[in-house]
């Protein structure tokens, strides 16, 4: 299989601070990679270089043949990279309609493209006068996807989607990665919670202490749950 983004050598710092220290990873077409690693490992730190948002200090990130490293900010999604921040980040006043209207303007993009983002979150066909601010949480979390996937990315960034959700929003959100997955986007997935990650992630990456451990397919991280807490500190 491909590899559709490769991140080579990737070092970057805060200030006087390396937080990323030579990190080399590479996301295949149509997979999901999820990186585990605990707080402060620079799991957010490398979705937020390759989208241009911390500066790369040395190294590459690629998407297909094209160089990324140089690329403004704005440029990124351009380029067919969608990122759901920790957070959210949905503009609270606006509507659940004027929020996707956003992202659609991204790449220039039109109904088809509305039509086909609603019909994966369904709830948000009924909402779409609603102001974003008052969605529940789960709510809001299927908004932030759905914007994102209004550039028809090739490639989704999530940091933390399940965070404080219900067990059934967890359920419905990774579902959603698992049906992207079959129409071919690849998607680097943060993560904490373990349980949250086996049954959609196909590779995890360990980040630890900004740089990359250890690459492996789940199934030999179900084979050797140590694994889990050798990097991240739970069982």
């Amino acid at each position: 299989m491909a590899d559709i983004l490769t991140v080579k050598r990737l070092s970057c710092r805060y200030g006087a601070v390396t937080v990323l220290h030579g990190v080399e990873l590479a996301l295949r077409k149509g997979e999901v990679l999820c990186l585990l690693g605990r707080n402060g490992a620079g799991k957010t730190t490398l979705l937020k270089a390759i989208m241009g948002l911390v500066r790369a200090e040395a190294g590459s990130i690629r998407l297909g043949e094209r160089e990324l490293t140089r690329l403004p900010p704005h440029e990124v999604p351009k380029a067919g990279i969608a990122y759901v921040p920790q957070g959210r980040r949905l503009f609270a006043e606006l509507t659940v309609a004027e929020n996707i209207e956003i992202g659609l303007m991204t790449r220039g993009k039109g109904r088809t493209t509305r039509d086909a983002v609603l019909d994966l979150f369904p709830v948000l066909r009924q909402r779409l006068s609603q102001r974003s601010g008052t969605l529940s949480g789960g709510e809001q979390q299927m908004l932030a996807m759905a914007r994102a996937l209004c550039i028809e990315p090739d490639v989704l960034l999530l940091d933390e989607p399940t965070e404080g959700l219900m067990p059934s929003m967890i359920a419905r959100i990774r579902d959603t990665v698992a049906e992207l997955r079959a129409r071919g986007v690849s998607t680097i997935l943060v993560e904490q919670r373990v349980d949250a990650v086996l049954p959609v992630a196909d590779r995890v990456a360990f980040i630890e202490n900004g740089r990359n451990r250890e690459t492996v397919d789940v199934e030999a991280l179900r084979a050797d749950p140590g694994m889990v807490r050798r990097y991240v500190g739970v069982g």
